[in-house]
């Protein structure tokens, strides 16, 4: 049931959406042999039963040359930007790991030659040959880290977000640390206020980007101020 639900609000959400971002992470599938059927193997079941091999760059291309107009059949102006993931496959060794992200690459390139109303965001460049090095991984040297997602995520909005946007993303970034704030004295005059100027500054940010969803923080402030009045 849970499953089917969020298929049915992804398929909703899907309709009304202007981006799409579609990321890439291996090319190794598990293939059933029962019925030769790519599958997911994350249902705990028996190894014997799968058979794991990379797929093509011309499978991935055909899978979705047929997939892509179906998604602009439901929403002809979606926006649709790939990615391949900079998080290595060190099961598959090193060799294993470069050859899957390479046939990733390659069938996104084919894709972007066939279809004009496609897009792509270099992630996996980025971190491969901008940071190149380990500082910018997590702990276990695989998944990056703190400093290389920010990275990412600078380079991300010099090509998507217009000029003035940066500062709006500034605000909102302000506003999340406010709210992992935890005040010496709850009930100082200086927090109080702290307190009233992030509730305005959001409810500013609110009026002019309606779709920036900052309810959550608004909420915990609106709770934390009527909390110091109770107690007072």
């Amino acid at each position: 049931d849970a499953i089917n639900s969020r298929i049915a609000q992804s398929a909703d959400f899907l309709k009304n959406a202007k981006f799409l971002f579609i990321t890439f992470g291996t090319a190794w599938v598990y293939v059933l042999n029962k019925t030769g059927q790519v599958v997911s193997n994350c249902h705990k079941l028996p190894q014997k039963l799968f058979t794991r091999r990379m797929l093509t760059v011309e499978e991935i291309v055909a899978k979705y040359s047929d997939l892509l107009p179906e998604i602009w059949s439901v929403n002809p102006d979606l926006n649709i930007i790939f990615t391949v993931s900079p998080v290595r496959h060190w099961k598959d060794g090193a060799v294993g790991n470069q050859y899957s992200k390479a046939v990733l690459i390659v069938a996104i390139q084919e894709l972007l030659q066939k279809f004009d109303r496609l897009s792509y965001f270099p992630a996996y460049e980025i971190v491969m040959d901008e940071l190149r090095d380990y500082r910018f991984y997590a702990d276990d040297m695989i998944h990056v880290g703190t400093q290389g997602v920010n990275y990412i995520w600078w380079r991300f909005g010099q090509k998507y977000f217009e000029q003035d946007m940066e500062k709006t993303l500034k605000e909102v970034e302000k506003i999340v640390k406010a709210s992992q704030h935890k005040p010496k004295n709850k009930y100082s005059s200086e927090y109080k206020q702290f307190v009233n100027t992030i509730i305005e500054r959001i409810m500013i940010l609110k009026k002019s980007y309606p779709y920036i969803k900052v309810d959550g923080i608004l909420n915990q402030f609106l709770e934390e101020q009527q909390q110091i009045k109770a107690d007072e």
